[in-house]
């Protein structure tokens, strides 16, 4: 097991390293370093709280993807997560929001980090209105399954897999949710907040469409023999899943620290992990093991999803997004381990 998390922590290692060199060079003091190296420490564990959902997920995704995909996924999906997410996204929404281009958005993140917090801060009805929006649709349409026949909270779920029947009642559940919550902002921000909760949903259709259609070739080329599966559908649909995980994380940082390097470096460890979590779940078939195990991670996305469009009027700390969704996993494990129980249901 000790094998899965050794890239984790090599990465962990050179992370500190890393943060030890630009906190001396930056600040000249022993105690300001050491400041920085646990802020980063906190941000990673932060990460890896508010994303072992996400974990879950991935490996439940992973398992059915052909193996040379679930490469792929592992390792230039790890490059997009880590350089994508943490560090190119909250640049990107710098200098989209402020005018700049990619060069002057970096150089105002590494002179300027209270500017470039308050800057991505102001981004946040936006964030919230698209990543909240794309999660609760992932969550809910996992279980409006009418086919579905594998329930962990009773009635909850059956009526949620009974509403199934209804083509498209996911999206409209969601977009009701957006239409009630923009009542309750100020115009310019509810604007926002709609258009932004709809490229939400219409990122997951498309996602789902890519993937439909994917699999549709494979069929095609199945039947006529061939045994390739490309897996480009879940690919796709695991990156943006990850994206929108990653949304919390990144603006949640700035309340620890304002500083890019340190925030980068933190949530890079974190999302390391979650990578050897993954690799863990699959390799040993855990979810397969363990059947409430899944169900708790979408109830957790679920949350998340719920969580992000309510914090657009409710301030959330990210500590209790991380609990919730470390509790919802919690109890599914202990539900999976006493449905194997015998004599139990």
């Amino acid at each position: 097991m000790l094998r899965q998390f050794s890239g984790s922590l090599l990465f962990t290692l050179a992370a500190l390293i890393a943060a030890l060199v630009y906190g001396w060079l930056s600040t000249g003091s022993v105690a300001a370093t050491a400041g920085m190296v646990w802020i980063v420490l906190v941000l990673a564990v932060l990460e890896i709280s508010l994303s072992f959902d996400n974990a879950v997920v991935n490996a439940a995704v992973l398992t059915d993807m052909d193996p040379l995909w679930q490469r792929r996924f592992l390792t230039w999906g790890m490059l997009i997560a880590v350089f994508g997410m943490r560090i190119v996204f909250p640049l990107a929404i710098v200098a989209l929001a402020a005018g700049l281009g990619p060069v002057d958005a970096l150089v105002l993140s590494l002179t300027d980090p209270v500017r470039y917090e308050a800057i991505v801060s102001s981004a946040h009805i936006a964030i919230s209105g698209f990543g909240g929006a794309f999660l609760l649709l992932v969550g809910l349409n996992y279980f409006l399954d009418d086919a579905k026949d594998v329930h962990w909270i009773g009635w909850i779920e059956r009526s949620l897999a009974a509403l199934g029947i209804v083509h498209a009642v996911g999206i409209a559940l969601v977009l009701t949710l957006l239409l009630i919550i923009a009542r309750l902002l100020p115009a310019h921000e509810a604007l926002v907040f709609v258009e932004c909760g709809v490229g939400g949903i219409i990122a997951h259709v498309a996602v789902e469409a890519i993937g439909t259609v994917l699999e549709a070739r494979e069929e095609t080329r199945r039947a006529a023999g061939a045994l390739v599966r490309s897996g480009l559908g879940g690919f796709l649909y695991l990156n943006v899943l990850d994206a929108s995980f990653s949304f919390d994380g990144v603006i949640g940082a700035f309340a620890l620290s304002n500083s890019m390097v340190v925030i980068a470096l933190g949530l890079s460890i974190g999302a390391m992990f979650v990578r050897s979590i993954t690799l863990l779940l699959v390799k040993y078939g855990t979810l397969a093991e363990y059947r409430f195990l899944e169900h708790g991670a979408f109830w957790a996305i679920v949350a998340l999803g719920l969580i992000m469009l309510a914090s657009t009027r409710i301030d959330i700390p990210e500590t209790v997004t991380g609990l919730i969704g470390a509790v919802l996993i919690g109890v599914a494990l202990w539900s999976s381990r006493r449905a194997r129980q015998p004599g139990t249901a």
